[in-house]
C-alpha cells in the first residue's frame, strides 16, 4: 500500500505546480494572439469552473478516506468499467503530458544553445526524471516543493517587475511604452472577434491540466482532512495572481502587438524590456516549470498503473512496491511509453507544432477526466446523501454548479473543432475510448471464464 509521507508543504506546493503549468508559460503566447487581452477572461472562466469540480472531488475524498484517489471515486460511483477508462486514459493524459513537457524543456535550451537538437535535451530530461522518481515519494515531493517554490518567486517577481515599468511609463528600445491602456486599446480585446476569444479556450484548458494532481497525491497525504482542503480553496486566489496578474502586466508592458505566438511571452517581456539577463533567468525559471510538469507526469502516470493492478485492470507486476514505497515497474513501463512518443522529435522538429498536438490530445482526455469526476459526485449524491449531509466540505450550490461545470466542458470540447491543429486530436481520441472498452470487455469476459469452468 503507498505510504502517507507527503506533508501539508508538499501538497500544497504540488496543487500550486498543478495550477501553474507548461500551458501558461509557453502556450499564454498562442491564446494572447488568438484571443487578444479577453484572454483574461478565458483564464478566469475556466479557472471558475476548475474550481467547482476540485470542490467536487474533494468532498466526496473527504467523506470516505478509504478513496485514495479520484480514480478510485469514478470505480466506486460509476463502475469498474468507467474506473478502468478513467484511469488509463488518465494515464495516457500525463505520458502525453509530460512529453510534451520535455519538449517544451527542449525548446527553452535552445534559446541558450539553438544549434542544439531538440531531442537531446528531451530525452536527457525525461530520464532525469524518471531517475528522481525511482526514489521514495518524499523525494518526488522535495523536488516539486522546489520547482513550485521557483515557479511562484519567479511569477511574483515578474508581477512586482511589471508593475513597475508601469507606474514609471518605462519605454522599451523597440518604442514601446509601458502602461494599462494596452489593456483596452482598439482592435485587441477581441482581435479576431468572437471565434478568436473563443479559440482561446482550446489551449488555454491545458493550462489546467494537473489541477487535479491534489486529487492523486491524497493517498500518500499525511493528514488529509486539513491539507486536501487548503490545497483547494486557495486554487482561485492562484489563478489571479498566477494567470490573471501575470498577463495584465505581460500585456501592459509588451503590449498585444508584440507578443509572440511561438515563443514564451514571460521571457519576451524581459527582451523587450531590454533586460536579456532577466530574461536568461526567466528562461530557466519556465525551462524548471516545464521540468516540473513533466515530473507531474511521470508520477501521477505511474500511481494511476499501480491503482489500476490493484483493482486487477492491469498486470499485476504494476502494483509492486520497492523497498522506499515507489511503484517501479509502473514507473518504468510510463517512461518506455514516453521515450516512444518523444520519436515525434524525430519527425517533427518544430517544438510549437509537437506541443500543439500533444497538449490538445492531453486536453481532451482531461475533459473526459473532470466529466467523470462531476458525474461521480452525481452519483453519490444519489447513493450517498447521508455522507452529503454531514459533510464539512461541500461544493457550494451543489448539484446546480457541478450542472453547469459539466456543460461547460462539453461546451470546451465542441469548440476543439473550430482550428485544425486541435481538431486533428479530437478526431482520433475516439479511437483510443473504443480501443479501452474493446479491451475493458476482454479482460471481463477472459476473467469470468476460470470461474465458469470451476462451477462446472
Amino acid at each position: 500500500m503507498l505510504k502517507r509521507r507527503l506533508e501539508n508543504r508538499h501538497i500544497q506546493l504540488i496543487s500550486i505546480s498543478g495550477a501553474i503549468g507548461t500551458g501558461l508559460f509557453m502556450g499564454s503566447g498562442k491564446i494572447i494572439a488568438l484571443s487578444g487581452t479577453s484572454i483574461i477572461l478565458v483564464y478566469a472562466i475556466i479557472g471558475f469552473f476548475v474550481f467547482c469540480i476540485m470542490r467536487a472531488m474533494g468532498e466526496m475524498l473527504l467523506a470516505n478516506l478509504q478513496m485514495e484517489s479520484f480514480a478510485d471515486l469514478v470505480h466506486n460511483y460509476l463502475g469498474p468499467r468507467a474506473g478502468y477508462i478513467l484511469s488509463w486514459s488518465y494515464w495516457l493524459s500525463w505520458v502525453v503530458a509530460a512529453v510534451g513537457d520535455v519538449v517544451v524543456v527542449a525548446g527553452f535550451v535552445q534559446y541558450w544553445y539553438p544549434d542544439v537538437p531538440t531531442w537531446l535535451p528531451a530525452f536527457g530530461t525525461m530520464f532525469l526524471l524518471l531517475g528522481l522518481n525511482m526514489l521514495a515519494v518524499k523525494a518526488f515531493g522535495e523536488v516539486e516543493f522546489w520547482f513550485g517554490l521557483i515557479k511562484i518567486v519567479a511569477i511574483v517577481l515578474l508581477v512586482v517587475t511589471g508593475l513597475v515599468m508601469v507606474a514609471t511609463s518605462y519605454t522599451s528600445p523597440g518604442g514601446v511604452t509601458a502602461s494599462f491602456s494596452h489593456l483596452v486599446a482598439p482592435g485587441v480585446v477581441m482581435p479576431h472577434g468572437i471565434l478568436g476569444f473563443l479559440a482561446g479556450f482550446q489551449i488555454a484548458i491545458f493550462s489546467f491540466v494537473g489541477t487535479e494532481l491534489i486529487g492523486t497525491a491524497a493517498a500518500e497525504a499525511k493528514d488529509p482532512e486539513k491539507t486536501l482542503p487548503k490545497a483547494i480553496n486557495t486554487i482561485p486566489v492562484r489563478i489571479l495572481l498566477f494567470y490573471i496578474c501575470s498577463l495584465v502586466c505581460i500585456i501592459s508592458v509588451v503590449s498585444w502587438a508584440n507578443v509572440p505566438a511561438n515563443r514564451s511571452p514571460f521571457v519576451e517581456l524581459f527582451l523587450l524590456g531590454g533586460l536579456p539577463a532577466a530574461a536568461g533567468i526567466i528562461n530557466f525559471v519556465v525551462l524548471t516549470s516545464a521540468a516540473s510538469s513533466a515530473n507531474s507526469g511521470v508520477y501521477s502516470g505511474s500511481r494511476m498503473l499501480y491503482g489500476l493492478s490493484h483493482q486487477q485492470q492491469a498486470p499485476t507486476a504494476f502494483g509492486r512496491l520497492s523497498g522506499s514505497g515507489t511503484p517501479v515497474r509502473a514507473l518504468v513501463f510510463s517512461g518506455v511509453c514516453m521515450a516512444i512518443a518523444l520519436t515525434l522529435l524525430f519527425v517533427i522538429p518544430e517544438v510549437m507544432t509537437v506541443f500543439t498536438l500533444v497538449s490538445t490530445i492531453s486536453a481532451v482526455m482531461i475533459i473526459v477526466t473532470w466529466s467523470l469526476i462531476l458525474l461521480s459526485y452525481f452519483a453519490y449524491r444519489r447513493q450517498n446523501p447521508q455522507a452529503h449531509e454531514q459533510s464539512r466540505f461541500k461544493l457550494p450550490g451543489g448539484k446546480v454548479t457541478a450542472a453547469l461545470a459539466q456543460l461547460f466542458l462539453i461546451f470546451v470540447l465542441c469548440l476543439l473543432a473550430l482550428e485544425p491543429d486541435t481538431r486533428t486530436a479530437l478526431y482520433v481520441m475516439p479511437l483510443w475510448y473504443a480501443g479501452l472498452l474493446l479491451a475493458y470487455r476482454r479482460r471481463t469476459k477472459a476473467s469470468a471464464q476460470p470461474q465458469t469452468a470451476t462451477a462446472t
